[in-house]
């Protein structure tokens, strides 16, 4: 199975487009549709193919926006060239039925319908769990490793760009691999870069796999730390409202991404 990844940020309006995930190693059951991780869908109905975020109306005071498959921070308003982050890949509780999950690093996405991302993939197929690492630029199919990747193995993930040429490198240092990719792509915005957990995204955003908690430490845009930049901090949240991933403020330079038990 190949799911492809990119952004979902729910407002109470306008539906935005999609953009990519990636797959797992060994697929979770079939989904009918590519299953990916898609630039800003608000919840309910259908929109325009550009984010549309809200403010985040109570509850978590350092989030400012609220998504139906999106958590974490991204950092908006220029134009970035790297972004890079280190976190102990979660492992996922599986009880019934199938689940899914991805940590990544991506530029663009947030404001525009590119996304160029790295990240890992930790999916239920019914009481399986199942790892694996990706890279993607969508709009083209994402590309899933062969490598292992397991519960409590150390990622870096990073997305590097210059003169149109975009690096997208990840390493687990546990399993003691790394795996670069380079594509060429020009008029790309780079308008955004961030630091995400998603729910994947096929037809309707998919069941989010119990994840527990993850802490993305070492967080860089263009070489200066994350937090330093006043990202947008994101929750993840059901089309009614229901809280399903739940962003941390800072702490130094690292934050967490805790799923919320339904």
């Amino acid at each position: 199975m190949s799911p492809r990844r990119s952004i979902v940020l729910a407002a109470l309006t306008a539906l935005a487009t999609t953009a990519p995930m990636a797959v797992v190693a060994t697929a979770a059951a079939p989904i009918a549709a590519p299953m990916i991780q898609a630039p800003m869908h608000a919840v309910g109905g259908s929109g325009s193919s550009v984010p549309f975020f809200i403010s985040h109306g109570g509850g978590v005071r350092h989030a400012n926006a609220t998504s139906t498959n999106w958590a974490g921070y991204a950092a908006t308003g220029s134009t970035y060239t790297s972004v890079s982050t280190t976190f102990t890949q979660p492992k996922v509780t599986c009880t019934s039925g199938d689940q899914y999950s991805a940590f990544w690093v991506g530029l663009d996405g947030y404001s525009s319908d590119s996304v160029e991302q790295t990240g890992t993939e930790a999916d239920c197929a019914g009481r399986t769990a199942e790892y694996s690492a990706w890279i993607e630029m969508y709009p083209a199919d994402p590309v899933t490793y062969s490598n292992t990747v397991k519960a409590g193995d150390v990622i870096t993930e990073t997305v590097t760009e210059a003169s149109n040429k975009y690096t997208l490198t990840l390493v687990d240092s546990t399993e003691g691999w790394t795996k670069t990719t380079t594509k060429t792509e020009s008029g790309l915005a780079r308008s955004s870069a961030e630091v995400i957990a998603e729910a994947p995204y096929s037809n309707e955003v998919l069941p989010l796999a119990n994840f527990g908690k993850v802490t993305f430490n070492n967080n860089t845009v263009d070489g200066s730390s994350l937090s330093s930049l006043s990202p947008a901090g994101i929750n993840m949240a059901t089309s009614s409202g229901t809280l399903e991933a739940t962003t941390s403020a800072f702490s130094g330079n690292s934050f967490s991404i805790t799923w919320n038990s339904k």
